[in-house]
């Protein structure tokens, strides 16, 4: 669902036009203001919000353990490309109900393959490392595209763990600052949406409700939902 390319804008940070046809939105793109940070000391950056100029506003979907078509039918009427850091004992059932939204511009990024949430805690190194390139490979092998970013499950992390995320050849750990839970918005800071602000979300009983105040706060706040992976250039 990806528009046509833009034409930079001359100050090289503000928004550009993108047309689209049918009834599908107007889709502004950016050029991003922020560059990751490299991998240095053998540690993966951990990034919890975008510092940016520009409006835009990121979602993250994890998990999958409720494969609703109603998601799929959201993202695809409302053209919001996701990060989905996806767990690989909780999609096996179905992977394939995930491609979908690798179809419509989202992505699949890594969220372990057992989702202990105390790993941090009960596991060493080898461990960890383990159970990110296990979901390396089940991600690489199901949806063709090798991971690029780490969401730790709990939001739990650690220097071992940041060592293990990069040496499985990750380029971040990603965290978020707001979430969509339970009908509505949940802040660590502020009271609303920010330029920048990374959303979590889960695939859910409750996902519409939860995308539903995602996206009340999003047109609130101004803000347009572009792909986080676009916006650091790891999208390969």
């Amino acid at each position: 669902m990806q528009s046509s390319a833009p034409t930079p804008s001359p100050t090289g940070t503000g928004p550009t036009a993108a047309t689209t046809t049918g009834t599908k939105r107007i889709r502004r793109t950016f050029i991003p203001d922020y560059q990751l940070p490299p991998v240095v000391g053998g540690l993966a950056p951990v990034i919890t919000k975008i510092p940016t100029k520009n409006p835009v506003v990121f979602l993250t979907i994890d998990d999958g353990a409720v494969k609703s078509p109603e998601s799929v039918q959201l993202l695809a009427e409302y053209d919001y490309p996701a990060t989905l850091f996806l767990t690989k004992n909780t999609i096996a059932d179905n992977p394939g109900f995930f491609k979908a939204f690798h179809a419509q511009g989202s992505l699949v990024e890594n969220h372990t393959v057992t989702h202990n949430v105390n790993m941090v805690r009960q596991w060493g190194y080898q461990q960890q490392l383990n159970d990110i390139v296990g979901m390396q490979d089940y991600a690489t092998q199901q949806f063709g595209r090798r991971p690029t970013l780490f969401r730790p499950p709990g939001g739990d992390y650690s220097t071992v763990m940041r060592r293990a995320v990069a040496s499985a050849g990750l380029k971040a750990v990603i965290t978020w600052e707001a979430k969509a839970n339970a009908g509505k918005m949940d802040y660590q800071v502020g009271n609303s949406l920010r330029p920048g602000d990374i959303v979590l979300m889960h695939f859910r009983p409750e996902f519409a409700a939860d995308f539903a105040a995602f996206r009340a706060a999003q047109l609130a706040a101004g803000l347009e939902v572009v792909l986080l992976e676009d916006f650091l250039g790891v999208d390969q």
